[in-house]
């Protein structure tokens, strides 16, 4: 017969007590690593307007590299003397916009120095007619005299305005000349510096690292060739629209280059810009009705690249949602104003591209009611379901 003694108390774990021991090696190591962190980044805000250039550069490396890659591999050409002729095409391009954009300026401003009695008149008449509204009379004609009066107090300061401004001027240029020279060796050695980039990983990092510099390159290019089929479209639409309501041709030139090139190139509020500018133009100077044949025509076309050109033109080059470039756009403009907002779309497209082709994925098992594509069967037994209740 056994008889049940008190229950045994449960053992407890042995406490084992690790000591841990710093060496002053160790701490000396930590303080001079924080020390050469807080350093480099004291160097990189020193030098942030260098690393703007350089990221700029590096960008714009990576939109001319499919043209130079394509005149240094099927034409067997040079890299660096293809980088030239891209260099030349651009310059090109800049002084023709140059060139045609002046004199459509100054047409604009005769026009408005010519008729701007005229229209403050039929301001005046529309908003009395419409509102029963008399605004405050404004003497067009004194205001050469106003200005005169003015220009004394203004000459006083003329010359530290200029000295300004030329300074300003001087650093632009600087600017831009060391943005194209960073480019141009960017893009004449670009197989060199992704190689020694590449270097730096294992063999699996090197992969991804590679597809995606590639993918950038792809991506970046992609959006530039676009966007410049879409521009010359665009632009002659505009040009012939112009013409065919009377407008001068070489005004006409000029608003049409500038409309296709904002609505193309700046994202968002490049359309409504690009547009706005042209239809107020032609009221300005040929009345209302041809200005509602021009604003039919950005009306029209908008649905048109929209829902035919982009997709058929963008469907090899580079594919975002509409809703992701808006929000691109508008990100890219808060970090880095007008440029960031140019960049953001390219930009945008890779980080996409990148997160398709390396995020972890599982096949989709539910079906939602409401999908498109439902399957015949699902779509049979969900009525069926409906059906009975």
């Amino acid at each position: 017969m056994t008889t049940d003694g008190p229950p045994t108390p449960p053992s407890r774990p042995v406490e084992t007590v690790r000591e841990i021991r710093i060496s002053g090696k160790t701490i000396w190591q930590a303080i001079g690593a924080v020390i050469a962190t807080l350093v480099v980044i004291w160097m990189l805000f020193k030098a942030s307007n260098l690393v703007g250039m350089l990221v700029l550069s590096f960008f714009f490396s990576l939109a001319l590299q499919p043209a130079v890659n394509r005149l240094h591999v099927r034409r067997g050409w040079k890299r660096g003397a293809a980088v030239g002729m891209v260099y030349l095409a651009g310059f090109v391009f800049v002084v023709f916009l140059v060139a045609v954009l002046l004199p459509a300026i100054v047409t604009v401003a005769r026009a408005i120095g010519a008729n701007a009695s005229e229209w403050v008149d039929q301001a005046s008449q529309w908003a009395q007619d419409t509102f029963n509204w008399t605004p405050p009379s404004v003497d067009v004609s004194n205001a050469a005299d106003t200005v005169e009066t003015d220009v004394s107090d203004w000459a006083l300061n003329a010359f530290g305005t200029i000295v300004g401004i030329a300074t300003t001027g001087l650093g632009m240029v600087f600017s831009l000349a060391t943005i194209a020279m960073f480019t141009f060796y960017l893009t004449a050695d670009a197989p060199r510096i992704q190689r020694a980039v590449l270097s730096l990983f294992d063999e699996n990092t090197q992969l991804r690292v590679g597809w995606a510099w590639d993918e950038a390159v792809k991506q970046t290019g992609g959006y530039f060739y676009s966007r410049t089929i879409l521009m010359v479209i665009n632009g002659l639409g505009f040009f012939f629209t112009m013409v065919l309501v009377g407008m001068p041709v070489g005004l006409a030139v000029g608003l049409a280059v500038f409309g296709a090139f904002v609505s193309v190139f700046i994202p968002a509020v490049g359309t409504y810009i690009g547009g706005a500018i042209p239809v107020l133009v032609t009221l300005a100077i040929q009345g209302l009705i041809p200005a509602l044949v021009v604003l039919g025509y950005v009306l029209v076309y908008q649905q048109v690249e929209n829902y035919w050109l982009s997709p058929k033109i963008s469907a090899n080059t580079m594919s975002l949602n509409g809703g992701v470039a808006f929000g691109a756009a508008l990100a890219g403009g808060a970090i880095a104003g007008p440029m960031g907002a140019f960049m953001s779309l390219p930009v945008a497209a890779l980080i996409a591209a990148i997160l398709s082709n390396y995020a972890a994925t599982h096949e989709v098992v539910y079906v939602s009611p409401y999908a498109d594509d439902l399957p015949e069967e699902v779509a049979e037994a969900i009525e069926d379901t409906s059906g009975a209740e």
